[in-house]
């Protein structure tokens, strides 16, 4: 009955202090969550926005104008939002479960915006400043709607996942799972 006990205890000494280095090693990768958010991937986009007004009647003459528009376009992953369920470590085997990729900042410099073509007839006053602002804001839509087909978001994955397996094997992993989105299932369970 001694020896029974005496292993018992063993077994649970064991477990605890596995548990603890597991916990530890949980805690390692979370480091990561203090960078925040972690951009990877910078695209330039040009949107040129036009304007006509050439259909009421009561106007005489044409106005026109063409503005160029570059933006500067941010994307990452919000590392703060990993959690330690997202972490699955399995001796030297690690799966991390990240969030989607996401735009983190959208610039467009003043001097990336220029007036490409403007052609006002001889009876129509000169776009205003609210007009310009109006087609500003319309560029800005356009832009912000086109982002998913750049293919922003795939090469960040590529980006994230490449920084990401680089600090992890620093860490001593062999096997290195890195997923986005959704949850998967544990990947070591066979």
């Amino acid at each position: 009955m001694g020896k029974i006990k005496h292993y018992g205890y063993t077994l649970l000494m064991v477990l605890a202090v596995s548990c603890q280095s597991r916990q530890e090693r949980v805690q390692q990768v979370l480091a990561i969550t203090e960078m925040g958010e972690l951009a990877t991937t910078e695209y330039s986009i040009t949107k040129i926005v036009k304007a006509n007004d050439n259909q009421t009647w009561y106007k005489i003459g044409d106005r026109k104008i063409l503005i160029s528009v570059e933006a500067t376009i941010k994307a990452g992953i919000d590392l703060q939002s990993v959690r330690p369920q997202d972490v699955i470590i399995d001796g030297k085997k690690i799966s991390l479960q990240l969030p989607e990729p996401r735009l983190i900042s959208m610039t467009i410099p003043p001097d990336k915006i220029k007036v490409a073509y403007e052609e006002v007839g001889i009876f129509r006053m000169q776009f205003n400043n609210a007009e310009r602002d109006a087609l500003l804001a319309q560029g800005e839509k356009q832009i912000t709607s086109a982002i998913a087909e750049t293919g922003i978001y795939a090469t960040t994955e590529k980006n994230v996942r490449q920084f990401l397996t680089a600090f992890l094997k620093k860490l001593g992993y062999d096997q290195i799972t890195i997923s986005f989105g959704k949850q998967p299932a544990n990947p070591f369970k066979q």
